[in-house]
């Protein structure tokens, strides 16, 4: 045999059996999911100066670790953790890094049935040597700001400490000096902070009888300490103002007049030791303050920019009862019982009355139909309900008291520079909106100074935009009305048109809930209150703030379906969108689904799009003082990884983590494909079909068609595998040789069930039509509104082999009526303003009710289900699923429904969420695959075998 022949067969046979070891990868079981390793989300931190970056990295059920990892080098530290997840916190200068440890991840677990104590460790690391020094039982820390020479921690109350609520509430505070490793103890201390610069220290403290009780302020530069209020009293909630120059908080005294203790607001200013500013105000014996009211504990404390005004929260203030807890006694009717012979001729004696405390009361709830709020709603609210409070303030130079929120507007919001405010009354419309959830308000302009309240907008429909954002000068604001948007000055109260004169639409036209008109998004004011920045259905708009002038800034992206997504707030300090420095916005590509960043350059005028591909990116952030730039990248066969850049336009990115290790060693879905299809409503709709480990081209395979809404938006997301909540994780069924198929919807008012079967049935059929999706095993999983929709579209179609629909509305009408238990208010507004898209009531809307309801159509399913519903359901009611499954076994239908006692909407609990995604797949596999069928679907379980059956089947 020639040289080249030999080699070609060498060559060819390496690769068949490089392929072969390939396909020989086994599937991800539910088994593997406790080791898998992967990097948590959201606990990722850049150092101040750029030169680090921190990641917390490990099992799904085990011990963690935190990896320092160096920006421009390969240099790198791992330190044990526990099995809680942290965010490490850098020094201002970048010198220290510190963290906490918490318990071992089985010491953890040990510690939930045995309610044994547990406690944090925290470590702090030098960074440029390495050193670390541990303190144990810490509660909390901070390091001190700008001045980054100490780290403040405190530690837990030792065991077996009182408590209640006279008990001290003071604990140990250290004082760490980082540059000389010396400590400084304080007992007792109840809370603390550092002001901006790290300057001073402001502390209470709150000791054993309340000795020596007080607010306390150090001098971080000399160590000099002072006293600025000492009283038998409590003292919290130290609000520094953002300059560092001064501090509110609140001050509680037993008085014997009041149940509860009565709350003074204090006030710190013009800091010069002894000499220090102070204000204390009670309200109590201030005249214009409220009768029955006191300060509340509750309320937001700070100062005004100016230092002339604090503002706090009021709330009722209960006085005690004199009167005696028995019943008054009827001294004439004693009198007479004493003369008065009973049948033995005996003096017949009245019946000593009961104590208030002995009297058997009934257990009722009275629903009135005038309750502005259902009495359900009123219990689930009701710790809510005790600890709100009326924002006021007090007028230090004046000695003035003025209230700003009163039982009717309760919700005021305090603009910017404290000129102007804005009040909200719901109270004319709220008996409407928790009727049909369409939310109206009355808009009113408070002046700071008097109180006085002058109507800014009347009626002003509220579900079409909720936000009304003030400008940084806190003279204007604007708002959205009628499709379009405004500014409104607050000085003079004339109103801006900014959207009318503009060649485009800012009605949001992929929002199909009933809502009128709903908006685009609005980014918000520019740092120097000249601009506004509001997109279109695409492009984003620079405005003046009187609307005579307006840049399109993505210069008619509309035309590639490209849009800006959001805007990335870099600069902590910033109170808006500075457009004299560099701003990044997300973007993503309606059409290919595609996602990148652009850059809008320091007074340029043009969005430049630095990178936009088939990949998901997101979560940029900027070194707080160098020019450092991390953001996140991923796909739907790679999980999400951390890139950091030094340049402006983020080139050169370097890729310092490296996520799901175990990924290797699975097989793996090749990636996904995007499907364009026509509903039965002639929309055009598109369609994610993710491959399943092993595709080959040509071949067919069983698809899990998965439903919510829209979900091609997150076409290039990862899909870290896990214990899901609802039962279905994509990564463990493209790896168990599964496609899996996930289309848009959109909806038509008065037919969400039909809206489904119109847009999910097309998108079934293109998928078949590729090659990839076997047509004759295709099975349909959604949970809640997903659940819904499963549990509807097998009354409509028979082209799903089987269902599993978890935690569904079944019966339209029952529903509409029932209470969304999770927040106590009915399920009304749901329907009619929000993902239920039926209105009005079923009295006047009977066939759209019943043509869109699964329970009326139950006779034609023909499709297995499974089907689940947990019985301390708080958003779609335990019935539903009762309801459904009865009438399901009553047609003699194949259904099994899985309960599990004591969750709620979704699963919670580790053990049950592995149970049930271990059941679907088992069910799926059974259908779709042809694999035996497991017995608690083929026979059931009786009750009294159920322990054993669960106990062998635990892992």
């Amino acid at each position: 045999m020639n040289k080249t022949l030999l080699s070609l067969f060498l060559l060819i046979g390496t690769a068949s059996f490089t392929g072969i070891r390939a396909q020989e990868k086994p599937p991800l079981a539910w088994q593997d999911i406790a080791s898998w390793q992967s990097i948590r989300p959201y606990n990722t931190a850049l150092s101040p100066d750029g030169q680090w970056l921190s990641w917390t990295v490990g099992p799904t059920e085990g011990d963690l670790k935190l990896t320092l990892r160096h920006t421009t080098d390969t240099l790198k530290y791992d330190f044990t953790i526990g099995g809680a997840t942290t965010t490490a916190v850098f020094s201002h200068n970048g010198n220290y890094v510190a963290f906490r440890e918490s318990p071992k991840y089985a010491e953890a677990k040990a510690a939930e049935k045995s309610r044994k104590p547990l406690y944090n460790k925290l470590h702090v690391v030098s960074l440029p040597d390495t050193q670390k020094v541990a303190f144990e039982k810490v509660k909390d820390f901070s390091f001190s700001g700008e001045q980054p020479d100490w780290i403040a921690i405190s530690f837990a109350a030792p065991e077996g400490a009182p408590k209640g609520d006279d008990a001290p509430k003071g604990t140990d505070l250290l004082l760490y000096h980082l540059p000389t490793k010396k400590s400084f103890n304080t007992g007792n201390v109840a809370a603390y902070a550092f002001n901006k610069t790290g300057s001073y220290l402001a502390y209470t403290v709150d000791a054993n009888g309340k000795n020596g009780n007080g607010i306390f302020l150090r001098d971080m530069a000399t160590g000099i300490t002072t006293a600025l209020d000492n009283d038998k009293a409590s003292y919290s909630g130290i609000q520094w103002n953002e300059e560092g120059t001064a501090f509110a908080l609140l001050k509680a005294k037993k008085e014997e007049t009041y149940k509860t203790p009565v709350y003074s607001v204090i006030g710190i200013s013009h800091i010069n030791g002894d000499n220090t500013a102070k204000v204390i105000y009670s309200g109590i014996d201030d005249e214009h303050f409220p009768k029955g009211q006191g300060i509340s504990e509750h309320g937001a404390t700070f100062w005004s920019d100016d230092l002339n005004t604090l503002f706090f929260g009021i709330a009722k203030l209960e006085k005690k009862d004199d009167k005696k807890d028995s019943v008054k006694t009827d001294t004439t009717a004693i009198a007479k019982a004493d003369t008065t012979g009973g049948k033995d001729g005996k003096k017949a004696i009245a019946a000593k009355p009961k104590a208030k405390a002995d009297i058997e009361k009934p257990d009722m709830i009275i629903w009135n139909w005038q309750d502005k709020r259902l009495q359900s709603a009123q219990q689930v609210q009701q710790q809510r309900d005790k600890n709100f409070s009326f924002a006021a303030a007090y007028q230090v130079a004046e000695k003035r008291f003025v209230q700003l929120a009163d039982s009717n507007m309760r919700n005021v919001v305090v603009g910017p520079k404290q000129l102007h405010a804005i009040g909200y009354d719901y109270s004319p419309y709220e008996w409407n909106n928790s009727l049909d959830g369409q939310s109206y308000v009355d808009l009113y302009l408070i002046d700071l100074k008097s109180g006085t309240k002058k109507l800014l907008l009347e009626k002003y429909y509220q579900s079409a935009a909720r936000g009304i954002p003030f400008a940084p000068n806190g003279k204007l604001l604007s708002y959205y009305q009628d499709g379009a948007y405004y500014a409104l000055d607050l000085t003079t109260q004339q109103t801006y048109p900014l959207t009318t004169q503009i060649d485009a639409s800012f009605v949001n036209e992929l929002d199909d809930h009933n809502v009128t008109k709903p908006a685009t998004p609005h980014f918000g004011w520019s740092e120097d209150s000249k601009y506004v920045l509001i997109r279109d259905n695409f492009d984003l708009w620079r405005i003046t703030a009187d609307g005579k002038q307006a840049i399109s800034l993505s210069d008619n992206w509309k035309q590639t379906k490209v849009q800006v997504a959001g805007a990335y707030r870099i600069y902590p300090d910033d109170k808006a969108l500075d457009l004299k420095k560099p701003q990044y916005f997300s973007v993503f590509n309606d059409a290919t689904k595609q996602t990148g960043i652009a850059l809008l350059e320091a007074g340029k005028t043009g969005l430049r799009i630095l990178f936009m591909d088939d990949q998901g990116y997101g979560g940029l952030q900027k070194a707080e003082d160098k020019p450092v730039f991390a953001f996140t990248k991923e796909s739907s066969i790679k999980s999400q990884e951390v890139l950091v850049s030094t340049a402006a336009d983020l080139v050169n990115a370097r890729q310092l983590t490296d996520n799901t290790p175990d990924q290797d060693n699975y097989a793996w879905s090749p990636g996904v494909r995007l499907i364009d299809y026509v509903s039965d409503h002639g929309d055009t709709l598109q369609a994610a079909l993710y491959l399943p480990a092993g595709y080959e081209e040509g071949k067919s395979y069983p698809t899990i068609t998965y439903i919510y809404e829209r979900l091609t938006q997150g076409l290039n997301g990862y899909a870290m595998p896990a214990y899901p909540s609802g039962g279905f994780n994509r990564a463990v069924y493209t790896s168990n040789g599964y496609a899996v198929l996930m289309p848009d919807i959109k909806y038509k008012l008065n037919d969400p069930g039909m809206s489904a079967v119109a847009c999910v049935v097309p998108a079934v059929k293109a998928a078949i039509a590729t090659g990839i999706v076997d047509g004759d095993n295709v099975a349909i999983h959604g949970h809640s509104w997903g659940g819904y929709q499963t549990s509807f579209l097998i009354t409509q179609t028979n082209i799903f082999k089987a269902a599993a629909a978890g935690a569904p509305l079944t019966n339209m009408i029952s529903m509409y009526s029932l209470i969304y238990w999770n927040s106590g208010s009915t399920n009304q507004p749901i329907f009619e303003a929000s993902q239920g898209r039926l209105t009005p009531g079923y009295w006047d809307n009977w066939e759209a009710f019943t043509r869109n309801s699964p329970i009326f159509h139950i006779k034609q399913v023909q499709t297995p289900l499974l089907l689940l519903h947990n019985d301390k359901d708080g958003a779609v009611d335990y019935t539903q699923g009762i309801e459904y499954y009865n009438g399901l076994r009553r047609l003699n239908k194949p259904v099994v429904m899985i309960t599990y006692k004591g969750e709620n909407h979704g699963i919670a609990k580790d053990p049950n969420k592995k149970d049930y995604a271990v059941r679907m797949l088992e069910f799926f596999d059974h259908y779709l695959k042809g694999k035996s069928a497991p017995e608690w679907w083929e026979r059931g379980i009786d009750l009294l075998d159920m322990e054993k059956h669960l106990e062998e089947r635990a892992f």
